[in-house]
């Protein structure tokens, strides 16, 4: 401010001082014309500049002013770095908007905006995706007006946010369950989280089923061991009738206990999330002791056939694939009639994977079984699983322990015909040197 000053003083004092030697020389009237012409070349700059100024501001193009000294060059030079620095902010500002944008576009939950009448002001893709909305589409419009569901259209309007509530049938294929809960914040406006809980609630059902299933196993041959004890208890029965009694009683007790074995194998199997050892297991051996089992169980009712054409050996666990391997064999006997077929073989394919099957001429299974075959206790034919002695955990089991190894379970039946079982282990399971047993 004092340079400004000082600067106007100089120029008063040169123009006093040449208006001066002018009118001495040439009259006063002279000296006054050329004292005003004087001052007047500061304010004629000025204004020249000032109209410079405003063709820049009005092109937006004020750092391109250059050429200037003095006051106006200090002018222009601050209000070229002010703008500068503003330019800088807001470059600043855009980018933290758009990070900010991105990191909502990369959550897994659905966002909406909506301002104080209810009208969506943004949304993530997310959100988009599940509630059939398109933020180019229906900016501004009343989110109610769109998502017409009723009990979202009541959440809304009732303001009142404490609860989150559940939509089912949402999403592009009408198979979601959303949860979603308003927000309040800054006048009157709401933000909108909505979740996706569809395999949540499919856990919770799950685990639903899985109680009642349990308690159902369980309840008969308790009430049937029940009814045989009360039996034995207030009749007075021959030796041969109590061993009948008896024997039936134990035919339940192992029911019961094979179910609490699967349980816990299962239970076991799913707590352990990390791959299978890398320890080297004989086929050869393995599938000696699963003919054995098998013999034993069909007691010469089927015709068995064991085909281990190829070498080679798993990597695995051993106690886990003897239970895979024995219960796929196992459900063939029990679900393939009398003088039926059931054929198991082994081989290593020339990609170097390693099949493990099991082949039945069984009733077969309808197709749209075969998706929830490995499902805990789901059974296509309750009571004849039942009276083969079957837990419906059996495929559970499999599925889980084919996970541990890598392997993919493959399910092929036709319905009259029988069904086919397979196992395909990566070669990474594969150990072509069968191991020497000393």
């Amino acid at each position: 401010m004092l340079i400004h000053l000082f600067r106007l003083l100089v120029q008063l004092t040169v123009a006093a001082v040449v208006g001066l030697l002018f009118g001495h020389f040439f009259g006063s009237n002279s000296g006054l014309v050329i004292a005003l012409l004087i001052m007047a070349l500061p304010l004629l700059f000025a204004y020249i500049s000032l109209g410079r100024l405003d063709s820049y501001i009005k092109n937006a193009a004020i750092g391109d002013i250059s050429g200037y000294k003095g006051a106006w060059g200090e002018i222009f030079f601050r209000l070229q770095r002010l703008i500068s620095q503003f330019r800088k902010r807001q470059l600043e500002i855009e980018s933290q908007h758009a990070r900010f944008i991105e990191a909502f576009q990369a959550s897994p939950n659905g966002i909406v905006m909506l301002d104080d009448q209810d009208q969506i002001e943004w949304c993530n893709e997310i959100a988009e995706r599940f509630l059939g909305i398109s933020f180019k589409r229906d900016a501004l419009q009343r989110i109610h007006f769109i998502v017409r569901r009723p009990e979202f259209v009541d959440y809304i309007k009732a303001s009142d946010y404490e609860e989150p509530i559940l939509i089912e049938q949402m999403g592009p294929t009408n198979n979601l369950i959303l949860m979603i809960q308003a927000f309040p914040f800054a006048t009157n406006r709401r933000l909108l989280l909505i979740q996706d809980v569809t395999d949540l609630r499919k856990a919770e059902a799950m685990r639903r089923d899985f109680v009642a299933n349990v308690s159902h196993e369980m309840r008969t041959p308790l009430t049937v061991m029940m009814g045989f004890l009360e039996t034995v208890q207030s009749l007075n029965l021959n030796p041969e009738q109590k061993d009948q009694y008896l024997g039936l009683m134990m035919d339940q007790a192992r029911r019961m206990k094979n179910l609490v074995d699967d349980l816990l194998t299962l239970a076991n199997i799913e707590a352990n999330t990390q791959p299978a050892p890398q320890k080297i297991v004989s086929m050869a051996a393995l599938m000696a002791m699963i003919q054995n089992d098998a013999q034993a169980l069909s007691k010469n009712q089927h015709q068995l056939s064991f085909d281990i054409s190829a070498e080679g050996s798993l990597k695995g666990e051993e106690r886990e694939l003897i239970s895979a391997l024995s219960n796929l064999v196992s459900n063939a006997i029990r679900y393939t009639p009398q003088g039926g077929n059931v054929n198991v073989s082994w081989r290593v394919e020339q990609s170097g994977k390693g099949v493990f099957s099991v082949t039945d001429t069984g009733s077969g299974i309808a197709p749209e079984h075969l998706p929830r075959l490995t499902e805990r206790f789901y059974r296509v034919d309750r009571s004849r699983s039942r009276e083969t002695g079957g837990t419906g955990l059996g495929l559970a089991i499999v599925k889980h322990i084919a996970n541990r190894h890598q392997a993919e379970l493959k399910i092929e039946s036709t319905l009259g015909k029988g069904s086919t079982f397979t196992l395909i282990f990566p070669t990474e399971r594969i150990a072509l040197a069968t191991p020497v047993v000393q």
